[in-house]
C-alpha cells in the first residue's frame, strides 16, 4: 500500500518516495544495494523496489550491476539534480543532518527532532517549519552540542535550536520541555544504550553545569 504524500513536502508521490530520494540525494557520492537502502531509508523493501524502478525509469536515479547486486545512485547529472537536492535537505534533510552532525558527540543517550517539523514529518498540517528543535539526552559538553548545531544549521540553512536534559529528567517526565516533548510528534535520530562505565560524568556538579547550558539556549 503506497504511503500518503507527505506534508512536509506534498509534491512528491508519497513519503516513501521522498525518504528514498533524501537518503539517495543527500549521499549523492553512494552507491546503495537495494536492501541497504530500504534500511537506511526506514522504507519497506517491497516498496523500495517499486519506487526505485520508478525512479530509474525517470532517470533521477541511475543504477548499475556489481556482480550479482544492483546499486543505486542519485543521477548528479540530471537537470532537476541541484535543485531537488536543495529542495531534500530543507523539508526532509534535517533528520539526516541532524543525525549525521550530532553522531560523534560523546555522553549522549538520544537526539531527538520535535517542534513543527517533527509535526509536519508527521503528517499534521501547518505551515512550513521555519526552524529544527532539537533535545539532546545525556550529559555531553554543551559547546560541543552547539558547534554540532551550528554545523547542521550551516547545511540546512534553517536555524538549529537544542535543548539539553538529562537521563533521569527524561525518564522522570516531570520537566515542562520534556513533558511537551512526550505529548508531541518527536523523532528519534541518534539512540544508544546508556554508558554504565564509571567514567561516564552523572555527578551532581556535571548536571548543574547541564541545565545551565540548557536554559541559555531555549
Amino acid at each position: 500500500m503506497r504511503s500518503q504524500s507527505p506534508s512536509l513536502m506534498p509534491i512528491f508521490r508519497s513519503q516513501h518516495q521522498a525518504e528514498l530520494m533524501t537518503q539517495l540525494y543527500l549521499h549523492a557520492d553512494t552507491s546503495y544495494a537495494l536492501t541497504e537502502l530500504a534500511q537506511a531509508a526506514r522504507v519497506p523493501l517491497s516498496t523500495a523496489h517499486r519506487e526505485m524502478a520508478r525512479l530509474v525509469d525517470t532517470g533521477l536515479v541511475a543504477s548499475r550491476s556489481a556482480g550479482r547486486t544492483r546499486l543505486y545512485q542519485a543521477n548528479a547529472g540530471h537537470p532537476a539534480a541541484r535543485a531537488l537536492t536543495e529542495l531534500l535537505t530543507l523539508t526532509f534533510g534535517p533528520a539526516q543532518v541532524i543525525a549525521e552532525e550530532f553522531a560523534e558527540l560523546p555522553d549522549v543517550e538520544s537526539v531527538l527532532l520535535f517542534g513543527s517539523w517533527a509535526a509536519r514529518y508527521a503528517g499534521q498540517d501547518g505551515s512550513p517549519p521555519a526552524d529544527i528543535d532539537v533535545l539532546v539526552i545525556g550529559a555531553p559538553r554543551r559547546a560541543a552540542v552547539y558547534a554540532a548545531a551550528d554545523r547542521a544549521a550551516a547545511r540546512l540553512r534553517l536555524p538549529v535550536n537544542p535543548a539539553l536534559r538529562t537521563p533521569d529528567q527524561w525518564r522522570a517526565a516531570d520537566d515542562a520541555l520534556v513533558d511537551q516533548v512526550h505529548r508531541s510528534s518527536h523523532l528519534t535520530v541518534i539512540e544508544r544504550a546508556a554508558d554504565p562505565s564509571p567514567e561516564a560524568d552523572s555527578s551532581p556538579e556535571a548536571a548543574a553545569t547541564l541545565l545551565a547550558g540548557a536554559g541559555e539556549r531555549l
